[in-house]
């Protein structure tokens, strides 16, 4: 359904101003290009075009790592708290709060899962009906045959705004996020908002559900509850991520000669670069791909190099990514609070290679080595998986722009019950004591 632009679109007094955005530690960076995505927008039916820009700020060179915006989409913010330790804020501290009431939210289902059609449904009635929101809903959400063949749910439908990944953006029309399904959902959410990303809210309907802490019996109140304000926050850092390639052009060449009559044995030809960013939530991934060869990559931090993987490959992962990939290659588990990047190798062939923390805010460059056998690969949060060849580079470090996922209880609570319960942590058989003697 197309809607006008007077109810999509937020007044000038809505939409928050660059200043809002200022942090004192975070300035005068370069400017973040949200068409990274190497595509050309195009508009949907339904999805106005983004109002104003986002603006990216320096990092902080401070030990304790980067100092994140406070402010999350158009209309979400974290309460001030004066009470900081060693510049960062106090887990238990991190309340969300509104400037404005919120009015629009995305909701993000898990597609071909029939389990959640009904949850689905009843959530977007009770968000259009009964506290008249204007829903977002990707397009191929709807083109499921459950929902678009229901007659009693096209009245709803028809009230929804519709998008496109990769081709609209909706980064300065959302206030917050629910997300339907498992730890997936919340990684998709992330990797639609390449600056600011508004309050997740993510319900545990997947298969582990290790960062969806609310359960969808009793969602009424729990959503009504994160409308009203002050919630709980978790502030789940991100990577920025920066890949410099090598842009080869592949030429016609008949019989080692080339149509000018120069004899080449070379069938590429360098034409420039193409570079590509990326926000990550969990980890970047280097890996040997389909080759037998040993991976074969220099890591850099801060432009030195500090040591050269030989194995399958490297995890370079944030606190929120060190409970998945990286758990499973045998990483600590790290608590999203914590402003740190950790580097682990995947099967490497040394005794002595063990996974490593760095501080939050370095910069970290891998490049494939000079005398590698064969090429690398690379993918994001398990996405945009790409060949990495000789003279390509990955740039890592420290994004300003977290996620900031609404807690059930608090920050500690909630990531403590998931290791007990998603990762069975700590679980054995009670060893029994002595009798005691009468």
């Amino acid at each position: 359904m197309e809607m006008n632009r007077e109810k999509l679109c937020p007044s000038k007094a809505d939409v928050s101003s660059e200043s809002a955005y200022h942090c004192s530690t975070c300035h005068d960076d370069e400017e973040w290009s949200n068409s990274s995505r190497g595509r050309t927008k195009s508009r949907s039916l339904s999805a106005s075009p983004a109002l104003g820009s986002t603006k990216e700020f320096r990092r902080t060179r401070s030990l304790h790592g980067p100092c994140p915006v406070t402010t999350f989409g158009p209309k979400a913010c974290m309460l001030q708290n004066p009470k900081t330790i060693m510049h960062i804020q106090d887990p238990a501290s991190q309340r969300l709060t509104w400037n404005k009431p919120p009015k629009s939210v995305l909701v993000i289902k898990k597609i071909r899962d029939a389990s959640l059609l009904q949850p689905f449904k009843e959530l977007c009635v009770y968000l259009t009906e009964e506290n008249n929101m204007i829903v977002y809903v990707e397009k191929k959400v709807l083109e499921d045959p459950a929902i678009a063949n229901d007659d009693n749910f096209g009245p709803v439908k028809k009230k929804f705004c519709t998008f496109r990944e990769d081709y609209d953006d909706i980064s300065n029309q959302i206030d917050f996020i629910i997300c339907l399904g498992g730890d997936g959902t919340l990684l998709y959410a992330s990797s639609l908002f390449q600056g600011s990303v508004p309050p997740v809210m993510a319900f545990h309907l997947g298969s582990l559900g290790f960062l969806t802490p609310f359960n969808f019996e009793n969602f009424q109140s729990q959503v009504t509850q994160v409308i009203e304000g002050n919630a709980a926050l978790v502030l789940r850092s991100r990577l920025k991520v920066k890949v410099v390639k090598e842009h080869r052009e592949k030429m016609t060449v008949q019989n080692g000669i080339e149509e000018n009559g120069v004899v080449s044995t070379n069938t590429e030809k360098e034409v420039g670069k193409q570079i590509m960013q990326y926000q990550v939530l969990n980890e970047v991934v280097v890996d040997r791909g389909p080759s037998s060869y040993l991976s074969n990559v220099d890591v850099f931090l801060n432009g030195h190099l500090i040591t050269t993987v030989q194995g399958d490959g490297v995890i370079v992962s944030t606190p929120t990514g060190s409970t998945a990939y990286a758990a499973a290659a045998g990483a600590s588990m790290i608590h999203p609070n914590v402003p740190a990047i950790m580097i682990t190798p995947i099967c490497p062939h040394s005794l002595s290679f063990r996974p490593i923390v760095v501080p939050a805010g370095v910069e970290l460059k891998i490049m494939l080595s000079p005398d590698a056998r064969n090429t690398a690969w690379v993918s994001f949060d398990g996405r945009k998986r790409q060949e990495i060849c000789h003279g390509d580079s990955i740039s890592i470090t420290t994004s300003c722009y977290p996620l900031p996922s609404i807690c059930f209880r608090d920050p500690v609570s909630d990531w403590f019950e998931s290791l007990a319960e998603c990762l069975h942590w700590n679980v054995r058989k009670k060893q029994n004591n002595f009798a005691v003697e009468e």
